[in-house]
């Protein structure tokens, strides 16, 4: 599964099965296009210009391997891409009077010339926007999947100046974080408060854990409870640096501000870069915080809790979900092979129902220690993977809210003619008891959010209530 846009964070693909697309027969298709596309063998080669004969491709593959291409609708996806063409065309102060939506027949070879004919002489007027064009289009196709693990990656930009330890952005996390707007803004609950300042204009400007957040940009965040996406605003990427208005109230003191933030780079806290991280907690439990399902993360958590059992007994530990955007299905499995054996751990299926089981690796050295699992809505795809299994199989018990709800399936990259990647799931995932978790998330055995009055205080009360929990 791959990790859910941190901004950090792309996604990381996985479970490397390789299926090709079939190719249009030529009459239908350019050179380029009519090459199915594959999983790339390597690194890509310097990204060339999207063209409507990537866009071609992409329609087919997506058409041919991805999880419901067999029985997609193909009109869903390209009225997604003549919607994204006219309004960009909109946007720049332009339009067309060729840009008309072509009649659809639900035929993919036919339909798909009527399209590339449309959209030909629609460009053709416009030459100096054809780069817009074609990549707003290409994206909103892959959109219209409708799918969490979907994605076409191309043009990454970073800052002059970027490293690896910088942020980029406000410098802050909310309770609604960055992925949630844009996958799952329906489980989003008021009020809108400041969670962690990591630096940069949060920082300079005095924010603290705890400030609500009463309105972003002029808009207020919630109307009847429901998210809006104004809450966007607070994870800005990079090229877009407009500066973000916010009115905050702080509790505790009644008071109410309004502060300009402008994104930009700032250096993170070093601790905040580690995947894994450990300490002691009341002299026998053993606290691991996890960010992600990186390679090699499971045994990096596994020789932290050794040496925190060296010279004493342990009587549980707290693993530390919370945040985490998921990662490696590999790692997330030998992870939970540490507290069980001989179990399914979860399933993928393909869209008439054949199913594969994804089992323990009971190789792994059992740690035959109690367990709590602290989890939010910002555990997605891998970490729900493994947390689903601990609740399914009674490995241990999950403490805080439900997981994000973003999980529909192992991602598979196809490398496109202009050196771009598509990747999407090929299987779609479900639980240990086949249950669907995409869109819903898992839900903990105690629910206990957090508040704003818990973080302005530096309270804790996910970790309290799991450490109540091992102690009975």
């Amino acid at each position: 599964m791959t990790m859910i846009r941190t901004a950090t964070a792309g996604l990381a693909l996985l479970l490397a099965a390789a299926c090709t697309a079939p190719a249009p027969p030529r009459s239908l298709a350019s050179t380029a296009a009519s090459t199915a596309c594959s999983p790339p063998q390597g690194p890509p080669g310097a990204e060339t210009a999207t063209t409507i004969d990537v866009i071609e491709q992409a329609y087919f593959c997506i058409l041919g391997n991805y999880y419901s291409g067999a029985t997609l609708d193909n009109r869903s996806l390209l009225s997604a891409g003549f919607v994204a063409l006219t309004q960009e065309l909109n946007r720049n102060g332009r339009d067309v009077p060729e840009a008309t939506m072509p009649a659809l027949t639900g035929d993919r070879k036919t339909d798909w010339t009527a399209f590339k004919t449309v959209y030909k002489k629609t460009t053709d007027q416009v030459p100096d926007l054809r780069d817009k064009l074609a990549i707003a289009t290409l994206e909103a196709i892959v959109a219209g999947l409708g799918d969490n693990h979907a994605r076409w990656a191309h043009d990454v930009k970073r800052p002059p100046d970027y490293y690896d330890g910088d942020g980029y952005g406000l410098g802050l996390q909310a309770n609604v974080n960055g992925p949630q707007t844009d996958g799952n803004p329906g489980a989003a609950l008021p009020p809108l408060f400041v969670t962690t300042v990591q630096g940069g204009a949060a920082q300079a400007a005095g924010l603290r854990p705890g400030d609500i957040i009463e309105s972003v940009n002029g808009s207020a965040p919630f109307i009847d409870g429901k998210a809006t996406p104004a809450i966007a605003a607070l994870y800005p990427q990079y090229p877009q640096a407009r500066p973000v208005q916010l009115r905050l109230l702080r509790q505790n003191t009644g008071r109410r501000w309004t502060v300009t933030l402008k994104p930009g780079l700032y250096q993170r806290d070093l601790a905040a870069l580690q995947v894994v991280q450990s300490k002691l907690l009341d002299d026998d439990i053993a606290y691991v915080r996890m960010r992600g399902f990186a390679s090699d993360s499971a045994n990096r958590v596994f020789k932290a809790i050794s040496r925190l059992r060296t010279g004493r007994t342990l009587t549980g530990v707290v693993l530390d979900l919370r945040g985490n955007g998921g990662g490696s299905p590999t790692e997330a499995i030998r992870l939970l092979s540490a507290f069980v054996h001989g179990k399914v751990t979860a399933h993928v299926c393909t869209v008439n129902g054949k199913c594969e089981s994804l089992r323990t690796d009971d190789t792994v050295e059992l740690l035959n220690l109690p367990l709590t699992v602290l989890t939010d809505r910002s555990c997605a795809s891998a970490c729900e993977h493994f947390s689903s299994a601990v609740k399914d199989l009674r490995i241990g018990q999950l403490v805080g809210t439900r997981t994000a709800g973003v999980i529909s399936g192992p991602a598979q990259p196809y490398l496109l003619s202009n050196n771009t990647t598509l990747s999407f799931p090929t299987r779609h995932h479900l639980g240990p008891n086949r249950e669907v978790i995409d869109r819903i998330g898992v839900p903990p055995d105690h629910h206990v959010p957090l508040t704003p009055k818990d973080a302005a205080a530096g309270r804790d009360p996910a970790l309290a209530k799991a450490l109540t929990l091992l102690h009975k």
